[in-house]
């Protein structure tokens, strides 16, 4: 990891006229320069095929800036872009990449450092990469990275694949496959909480803790990601990279030390102890769903099959529950139960780690319902930790009550949370491989998932099975209560 306070790079971003660049990419490059993380030792290159010429890519990047932004700052900051009609599959356009880099790399005295950032579809990376190398785009006085979007595969033998295109022409260690959910501040809090306190980390083990919740919920249906969505469906969208990888935060050792190898493999260790589910008993430990037709907040909503005309008679899932089970000497006997879904009643993403309750309370009044301590994450939307502990009610009675100690990120004064992009894209121009998923978890994680996606492909699914607006299918809730548990409510108010 480079120790350099401002770093200096090209940054080449391939799929520059798409939406993930002017939603994510552009105004995550502008706040590390307006808040001085980058100096003026940098380039884009955005990337097209599209006969944009430098002025209208201008106009483009200024408009994802929104309108908060004085003119005279924007226009100090698109002076660093620069557009460059491509064509992926066609020599000489790598030939005036390189030309174009080389007159850029002198005139912002950027060192040889070049990022190439793959926004756009996973077919063309294998292509990218290969030519990069081919062509001699890859630095020879500096550092090259290659930052790649999921989805990495469709399966692990597409990814393995995959893998085998992009590391012929760069090493693992200049890969950088992007998880934005590990770029989010209260996901990245997680280890803090369990390492830097004592309280938790000596109880984080099955002696202490019941059970571990991790619901990811949205109240938006497919909108306009229809034909990507209907390929992918909510396992590989969700579960494949960003479920799992709160699972090995959550269940992970403590690390050594905290260099980006040392925590990658507690992370691996984990993935390699999740327990291997025989596909003829998956439905004990997987649901999967899909929202149909209904009313939420007075307003008609429409059904997955009903939104686009190629999603008639679709079985894919937009919603998946499961138990997973970690066989190692800490976590045997605890479930982790992940959901995660389309069209549900609150967007909300959460962790919920409930802890063993006592054997006898004295002060409950119903001894049949338990109020077991809880430790609750918020990663969105309100960010925070909130602690649920029991107290007296007040007045004359002698019963205990659930009580909330509550921290909430956004009420600290003058902390300005770096949206993930901003985060991993400074990561990534400073070296820190800590929040990019590496190959063996890539891979891993694709051979839990492929049991769970090739049992339900043998049989046809009753879809729609859950409402929209609902927090999905009734035998979500029963993975729980069978082992005694619960959800606990999503929504913060209802808690």
């Amino acid at each position: 990891m480079e120790n350099q306070e401002k770093p200096k790079a090209l940054i080449v971003i391939f799929g520059a006229t798409g939406d993930l660049a002017k939603r994510k990419l552009f105004p995550s490059i502008y706040r590390l320069y307006q808040n001085g993380k980058i100096g003026e030792d940098f380039a884009v290159v955005g990337i097209g095929r599209r006969s944009w010429s430098n002025e209208l890519f201008h106009t483009n990047v200024r408009n994802s800036l929104g309108d908060d932004v004085s003119g005279k700052e924007a226009e100090a900051f698109v002076s660093h872009f620069y557009y460059h009609p491509f064509d992926v599959s066609d020599s000489s356009s790598y030939e005036n990449l390189g030309t174009l880099l080389n007159n850029l790399e002198s005139e912002y005295r950027t060192e040889g450092n070049r990022i190439f950032y793959l926004a756009m579809a996973p077919q063309f990376f294998g292509t990218i990469a290969n030519n990069l190398k081919k062509h001699n785009l890859k630095s020879e006085t500096g550092w090259s990275r290659l930052v790649i979007e999921k989805p990495f595969g469709h399966d692990f033998e597409s990814a393995k694949q995959l893998n085998d295109q992009i590391t012929s022409a760069f090493d693992e260690n200049q890969i950088y496959r992007i998880d934005h959910y590990l770029g989010k501040e209260m996901v990245k809090n997680i280890e803090v909480i369990r390492f830097a306190n004592g309280i938790f980390e000596h109880l984080w083990n099955n002696r202490f803790i019941a059970n571990v919740q991790i619901t990811s919920s949205e109240s938006l249906g497919v909108e306009d990601r229809a034909n990507y969505y209907d390929l992918s469906g909510a396992t590989r969208d969700m579960v494949q990279n960003h479920m799992l990888q709160m699972v090995t935060l959550l269940a992970m050792e403590p690390p050594i030390n905290l260099n980006p190898e040392e925590i990658r493999s507690e992370k691996i260790k984990i993935l390699r102890a999740l327990r291997t589910i025989d596909e003829k008993n998956i439905d004990d430990y997987f649901v999967r769903g899909q929202y149909g037709p209904d009313k939420m907040h007075g307003r008609k909503l429409r059904g997955y099959q009903e939104e686009a005309e190629e999603l008639q008679n679709s079985d894919t899932e937009t919603y998946v529950a499961g138990k997973i089970m970690i066989d190692n000497y800490r976590w045997a006997g605890v479930p982790f139960y992940i959901r995660t879904g389309k069209r549900l009643a609150e967007k909300c993403t959460k962790i919920v780690v409930e802890f063993e309750d006592i054997p006898l309370n004295l002060y409950q009044e119903e001894q049949s319902e338990k109020s077991p301590n809880l430790l609750v994450i918020n990663i969105q939307p309100n960010e925070g930790v909130t602690l649920y502990l029991n107290a007296k009610k007040p007045g004359v009675s002698s019963y205990s009550e659930p009580i909330k100690l509550s921290y909430t990120h956004e009420a600290v004064n003058s902390v300005n949370t770096p949206e993930a992009y901003e985060k991993l894209l400074h990561d990534c121009m400073i070296g820190d491989t800590t929040n990019f998923s590496h190959w063996d978890e890539v891979s891993l994680s694709w051979k839990f998932v492929d049991r769970i996606l090739n049992r339900w492909s043998k049989e046809e699914p009753d879809f729609p099975n859950y409402a929209a607006g609902s927090m999905g299918p009734e035998e979500a809730d029963n993975l729980l209560k069978n082992d005694g548990f619960h959800w606990w409510p999503v929504n913060n108010e209802e808690e």
